[in-house]
C-alpha cells in the first residue's frame, strides 16, 4: 500500500449549512510523523480474499517473507499461483526471484511502467485506506497496524468476488414513452 505513516487522515463529516452557510471545512494540519511502515498485501479476486501484513521497512528480506506467508496462506490445492507485481527493484532482486523457482506454482508478471490500474489489488487499496484510516487521527505505527488488520478482517467476513471496473448500480427502468401525461382528478 505504500508508506503510510502515524497521523490524522481525512473523513468526511456532515457541515450544518444553517449553522455556517458559507463555511468551507477545515481540518486541523497534522505536523509529524510519529512512526511509519508499509503495508504489503494479497488478494484473490475470484473469492475477494485478502491478507495483509505490515513492517517497518519494504526489503527484500521483507518482500521474500510476506512471499513465503503468502505461500502458507494460499490453499494447497490451487495450482497456479499469479503474483502481479509493480517494478519496484525489492521485487526483482535475486532472492524474490529465487523464490519464485522453490515453489513451482508461482509465476510472476510485472505489470508495465505506470499502468496500475491494470493492478487488480489497487482498487482493493482504496477500500483499504477507506475502511481503516480515512476519517481517523493515529499516534503510534501499531495503531494504524491494529486498524489495518481489523478492516482486513472484516472485509473478509463480508468478502465477495471482485469484479474490476465500475460498480454496476441499479438503474429504476424507464416508462415507456416520451413524456408522462398529467394525472387528472
Amino acid at each position: 500500500m505504500g508508506p503510510e505513516a502515524a497521523k490524522s487522515f481525512a473523513g468526511q463529516t456532515l457541515v450544518n449549512l444553517r449553522a455556517h452557510p458559507a463555511a468551507r471545512s477545515k481540518q486541523e494540519i497534522d505536523y509529524g510523523r510519529r512512526g511509519a511502515g508499509y503495508v504489503f498485501g494479497a488478494f484473490q479476486p475470484a473469492t475477494g480474499a485478502t491478507w495483509t501484513w505490515t513492517a517497518q521497512r519494504r526489503t527484500t528480506a521483507n518482500v521474500v517473507t510476506f512471499l513465503e506467508q503468502v505461500e502458507t496462506w494460499i490453499d494447497p490445492s490451487v495450482e497456479r499461483v499469479y503474483a502481479v507485481l509493480d517494478n519496484l527493484s525489492a521485487h526483482r532482486a535475486t532472492d524474490v526471484l529465487f523464490f519464485a523457482l522453490a515453489p513451482p506454482r508461482w509465476e510472476f508478471v510485472f505489470q508495465p511502467k505506470y499502468a496500475a490500474y491494470l493492478n487488480l489489488i489497487e482498487p482493493w487499496w482504496k477500500i483499504l485506506r477507506s475502511l481503516a484510516l480515512k476519517g481517523r487521527r493515529f499516534e503510534t505505527w501499531e495503531q494504524i497496524e491494529a486498524a489495518v488488520f481489523a478492516a482486513t478482517a472484516y472485509w473478509n467476513a463480508h468478502r465477495h468476488p471482485f469484479i474490476w471496473g465500475r460498480r454496476r448500480r441499479h438503474q429504476p427502468r424507464r416508462q415507456p414513452g416520451v413524456a408522462l401525461t398529467p394525472s387528472i382528478r
